[in-house]
């Protein structure tokens, strides 16, 4: 699968940076959409601003460990809170971060009222790349593809997961599959939990499994 990929609004055939395969440290994310927390929409709610101060904890956790490299889904929620931190983070402290928007399909925004695409389209005015995973239509097997596309490329899922069914969980059962390490935020207790795949360990961390809440 390839997308059409853009640098800075500029297609371009690969990306214009080194470093953007196996050996580097690429984080996406996965996570619900308004609709699935009690606040829904209203970001004032201390809900939500708590969920968002532990995604911005757990995205600077992911910088001290190396990674440089951040990939959203371009969805609201959680695709749009965990760009715009990462975008907060390149302006203020971190000017060499990349965050590239993987989106299914031009589509996508079509069905968002006017504030949320003004934000959608903001955050990919920003961006250092918008990866196109589809050029034209919209089906829901293009979410998976996408949602695929980020996992396949990346070291590390940070994962907003409730447990319940839907295109979250199944963004997070691939990512196990494929031996990828997941931070999961679980928006119900706000717990933390950091799921290290025994394969990617090195010799000494197994000490590294851990549970706690932040």
């Amino acid at each position: 699968m390839s997308g059409l990929l853009y640098y800075n609004n500029k297609r371009i055939q690969k990306p214009s940076i080194k470093g953007t395969g196996s050996d580097r440290k690429i984080c996406c994310f996965t996570g619900h959409r308004p609709s699935k927390f009690d606040f829904k929409h209203n970001e004032n709610h201390p809900d939500c601003i708590r969920l968002k101060s532990i995604i911005e904890k757990e995205i600077e956790k992911a910088i001290i460990k190396g990674y440089d490299f951040f990939v959203a889904g371009g969805a609201q929620g959680t695709d749009t809170w965990a760009a715009e931190i990462v975008l907060k983070f390149k302006e203020a402290k971190y000017p060499n971060l990349k965050l590239e928007i993987a989106i299914p399909t031009p589509e996508q925004p079509n069905a968002c009222p006017s504030q949320a695409k003004r934000r959608y389209y903001n955050i990919l005015e920003q961006a250092d790349f918008n990866t196109y995973i589809n050029e034209k239509g919209y089906a829901p097997y293009m979410m998976i593809q996408r949602n695929n596309y980020m996992v396949d490329k990346s070291k590390l899922v940070i994962a907003l997961f409730d447990g319940t069914e839907g295109g979250t969980k199944k963004t997070y059962d691939y990512a196990l599959r494929k031996n990828k390490e997941i931070i999961r935020i679980n928006p119900t207790n706000f717990s933390v939990e950091a799921i290290y795949n025994q394969k990617s360990l090195k010799k000494g961390e197994q000490e590294s499994f851990f549970n706690y809440i932040d």
